[in-house]
């Protein structure tokens, strides 16, 4: 989610007061352990799920259940039992929650910080909470809706990285803690190649569509 970027640095940035260059720096070494402790965790939650879904639906030769996630409910009830379908529900859910808060969130600190406009939190959360419901009630397929949402998401990610990479290369705003050149040119080349692959899925996928 490329709009986690700018919530990140918002809700990190007033954690701890620096008051000199020596201090930004050691609390900027912090804030790189806690991005990849935090990557890396949802890393190997991505993983185990595939590991999972490899292991249990691959072993049982449920081969055909693709990407229909009442299909995969249905089958972990069947094959895992103990509730595992009821676990996969909630897990869901979670997820959704937190998806829905971070947006929310990440939405009030660019409409504050950017466009210098404030709404109400009542409003806020059901601008966010409304498509939702508005699926639900249309009684879209939700893998359907799933995967809108990831597409019109990944229309993101320039405005993201690129910014990015523009803040942190600027000796005026970064100070002593400006990315070095080799890192800049890595940054550049990984956001070249990210966006050139976003691009190309999303050409195959209206392409095919």
């Amino acid at each position: 989610m490329p709009h986690v970027i700018y919530l990140h640095s918002a809700l990190t940035q007033r954690r701890v007061p620096a008051a000199d260059p020596a201090a930004r720096r050691k609390l900027f070494r912090f804030e790189v352990v806690d991005v990849v402790i935090a990557m890396t965790i949802a890393g190997l939650v991505n993983l185990s799920m595939l590991v999972i879904a490899a292991t249990v639906f691959n072993g049982a030769g449920l081969t055909d259940i693709g990407d229909d996630l009442t299909r995969v409910y249905e089958g972990l009830g069947s094959v895992v039992g103990g509730h595992a379908d009821v676990l996969f529900g909630v897990a869901l859910l979670a997820s959704g929650l937190s998806s829905s808060s971070i947006g929310t969130l990440a939405g009030q600190v660019v409409m504050e910080g950017f466009l210098r406009r404030r709404i109400p939190v009542w409003l806020r959360r059901t601008i966010t909470m409304a498509p939702a419901f508005v699926v639900l009630a249309l009684g879209i397929d939700p893998v359907v809706a799933l995967v809108i949402s990831q597409v019109i998401l990944s229309f993101g990610i320039p405005f993201a990285l690129v910014p990015l990479l523009q803040v942190t290369a600027d000796r005026r705003l970064m100070g002593g803690l400006v990315n070095r050149r080799v890192t800049t040119i890595v940054g550049v080349a990984i956001a070249v190649v990210v966006i050139a692959l976003n691009t190309v899925l999303l050409a195959l996928l209206f392409g095919g569509a």
